[in-house]
């Protein structure tokens, strides 16, 4: 085998300032840091980008050093296949997924679509994140989205009734998803629901912190709720059927785009809906997701939308809409 056949694992910590700050209950930050991953063989390089979530314990160069654990496992043929069983879910894994798969998409000449055997992607609308603020803040940063489709609504606790009626006079039009971040409690947790019901809110994200939501299960639930923090891959998703009516699949949850499709056949299976999300990134971490939305109820790829400047070669974006990757960017 000559060095050209022999497949490379190379990875960095890349970051890209968003434009302002992105505020949700568990703090504010002005830049994404993602970490690439690129394998390299026969001249040909697959690309996969991750972000590293504090929330689960990942910092980038934590993810970083995972990735790199596995240059050997990578020159010695690692598959998709093997892969998931060497590495936990998580950003580390996702990254490599995906490198993976656009490397094989390349080699093959096929597009990641037809690789793996999935629904050719559509453009779709995409959420608009609003970020937590005050109640003028966010009817303010409202007003001027309010010609877009669908809007997420990050809130934080106390105060959220009066925020979601500021953002509903903004936005008379759009059709509305919150995202608590776990940050409600059992004591504010239906008066909050009733809140956002009252306003025509359709789904709650995550208003429990995860592993103390069993209260979901005791109430009548007003409107739709959806896991986030509580769901990961396929594994955790039987024990939240009393609890939630969606599940938010984010590739850096699941470890790659390999368990995210799984997982959206599992879950349609138990009868959830399905949002395909992400967090604040670049078009290559948006662009694997986007085979999951041709089995999503809710698309929220807006990543690239908050940064001050997206990757070469991004997403397309067309005001409200996402399109499916151009093969210069992945896949």
């Amino acid at each position: 085998m000559t060095s050209s056949k022999v497949p490379t694992l190379r990875a960095r910590i890349e970051r890209f300032p968003i434009a302002g700050s992105f505020t949700i209950s568990r703090g504010a930050k002005t830049e994404a840091v993602t970490v690439v991953a690129e394998i390299t063989q026969n001249g040909l390089t697959g690309r996969g980008e991750c972000v590293p979530y504090p929330r689960y314990g990942e910092t980038p160069e934590a993810t970083l050093a995972a990735i790199h654990a596995m240059q050997a496992a990578v020159a010695g043929g690692l598959s998709r296949d093997a892969l998931q069983a060497a590495m936990p879910p998580g950003a580390a894994r996702n990254a490599l997924d995906c490198a993976l798969i656009d490397l094989e998409a390349k080699a093959t000449g096929l597009r990641a679509w037809n690789l793996l055997d999935r629904p050719v992607p559509g453009e779709r609308t995409t959420a608009f994140t609003i970020s937590l603020g005050t109640p003028e803040a966010m009817a303010a940063a409202t007003a001027r989205a309010a010609h877009r489709p669908l809007l997420k609504i990050k809130l934080g606790g106390d105060g959220d009734a009066e925020r979601i009626a500021a953002v509903r006079k903004a936005a008379p039009e759009s059709e509305l998803i919150v995202d608590a971040n776990e940050a409600w409690t059992e004591t504010n947790l239906e008066q909050n629901l009733a809140a956002c019901d009252a306003v025509g809110v359709t789904l709650v994200e995550q208003p429990l912190p995860a592993g103390k939501d069993s209260a979901l299960a005791r109430i009548r639930r007003p409107l739709a709720v959806c896991a986030d923090e509580s769901v990961h891959d396929r594994k955790s998703l039987a024990p939240l059927r009393e609890r939630y009516d969606a599940v938010n699949i984010k590739l850096d949850k699941t470890g790659g785009l390999t368990e995210a499709l799984a997982m959206a056949d599992a879950a349609q299976a138990l009868g959830f809906e399905i949002m395909i999300g992400c967090m604040v990134a670049t078009s290559l971490s948006m662009a694997p997701a986007m085979l999951v939305t041709p089995q999503a109820r809710f698309v929220d790829l807006d990543g690239p939308l908050l940064l001050a400047r997206d990757r070469d070669h991004g997403l397309r974006y067309d005001d409200n809409l996402v399109y499916p990757p151009d093969s210069s960017l992945w896949g």
